[in-house]
């Protein structure tokens, strides 16, 4: 008996056939057919790069100005600093400045007490007011009672004189002994010494003479102890000696202070200058009369501008420097001494020269920068 029904003892392993799309696609699912692709690709890919060349970045040159530029900080220059200190030993009694005050030359910074120095200006004065009275005495009443003195001298003399010459006749005729002729000749020997006597005086109270010149070397005298004392007196007053500004207070009322000691620092008032130190590879671009801008680190936005006044002839050996400092024609109100300022400084400039961005310079540190021109 025949039948149209498989036979159910059929070999199992026995596969029927597969459609073709279903075959591709179970190719592709297989991992080494896709790791074997990306291979192909890779490959392609290296092929078609090392046929183009290496791929560079690639600026364009332009025409535009150029400067070259130092930068560096440094500080506000105080041209004179000046250390007050007093002459002699005293105890403050006042202190009349404070720290950032500006002074003129002549304000009193520091009192010290004076009222030793005042008792001896006083005693000083009187004696020049004593020498000046006796100086002045001899002038004018010394000189009129020398010459009265010396008149009435001269008179007496005369009469004298004139006595002896009646004594004699009267000798020589015997009316009168010897002893009378004797007296007379005595009384003209008396009168001649008084008379070279009040000459001497009356020529010592004359201008030039000796009375004169010894009241006047006196009163000399008086006054350089006079003025001896005021200089005294006025070293208790220690004040500015030039205008300028204060930097530094360090005495306080009450405190004892010796010949010296530093009371007061002060900067004197001067031409504003600012102070850099670059690092002396840049000395051979800087010169002096070069234009720079300055900003003071407190008010970095408010620029101003400075001017290259001085190069140090010297480096500094320990840091490798070179100091420079630069005027400023119109100095900011807010500038201080000592104050942190940073300079720009132009040290070489060109006009419409071809350029080219930096970082397309290679090498730039070494000996011979370069650059790929294509």
């Amino acid at each position: 008996m025949t039948s149209d029904t498989p036979a159910r003892n059929a070999d199992p392993n026995t596969l029927a056939p597969v459609p073709s799309g279903s075959r591709l696609r179970s190719l592709f699912l297989r991992p080494s057919v896709w790791i074997t692709i990306g291979v192909f690709l890779i490959a392609g890919v290296i092929a078609v790069l090392r046929a183009r060349g290496p791929i560079v970045s690639t600026e364009l040159g332009s025409r535009t100005d150029l400067e070259q530029h130092v930068v560096a900080s440094g500080r506000v220059w105080v041209v004179t600093r000046i250390q007050v200190s007093p002459q002699t030993s005293g105890r403050v009694v006042s202190v009349n400045v404070v720290e950032g005050q500006r002074v003129q030359a002549g304000d009193l910074l520091v009192q010290l007490e004076d009222a030793e120095a005042n008792a001896v200006v006083s005693q000083a004065a009187a004696a020049v007011s004593q020498g000046d009275a006796r100086v002045e005495q001899l002038r004018s009443v010394g000189e009129i009672v020398t010459t009265e003195a010396s008149r009435q001298a001269a008179a007496n003399l005369d009469r004298a004189q004139v006595n002896l010459a009646r004594v004699e006749k009267l000798f020589a005729s015997g009316d009168v002994p010897r002893i009378d002729l004797e007296e007379a000749q005595h009384s003209v020997e008396i009168a001649s010494s008084l008379k070279k006597a009040a000459e001497v005086q009356q020529s010592a109270s004359t201008p030039a003479g000796s009375d004169s010149r010894i009241a006047v070397s006196a009163l000399v005298q008086n006054q350089a102890q006079l003025s001896a004392a005021l200089v005294r007196r006025q070293q208790s007053r220690i004040v500015a000696p030039q205008d300028g500004i204060i930097l530094s207070r360090r005495v306080e009322p009450g405190s004892t202070v010796q010949p010296g000691t530093t009371l007061i620092e002060m900067a004197a008032q001067g031409e504003t200058q600012l102070a850099i130190e670059p690092d002396e590879r840049n000395l051979a671009w800087i010169r002096v009369g070069q234009k720079a801008s300055a900003s003071a680190d407190a008010y970095p936005r408010q620029t101003f501008e400075a001017e290259v006044s001085y190069i140090a002839p010297s480096v500094n050996p320990l840091r490798g420097s070179v100091q420079v400092r630069l005027r400023v024609p119109k100095p900011p109100g807010f500038l201080k001494p000592d104050m942190t300022v940073s300079v720009d400084l132009t040290v070489a400039s060109k006009s419409n020269v071809l350029a080219v961005p930096s970082n397309a310079i290679r090498g730039v540190s070494s000996p011979d920068p370069w650059v790929l021109v294509i």
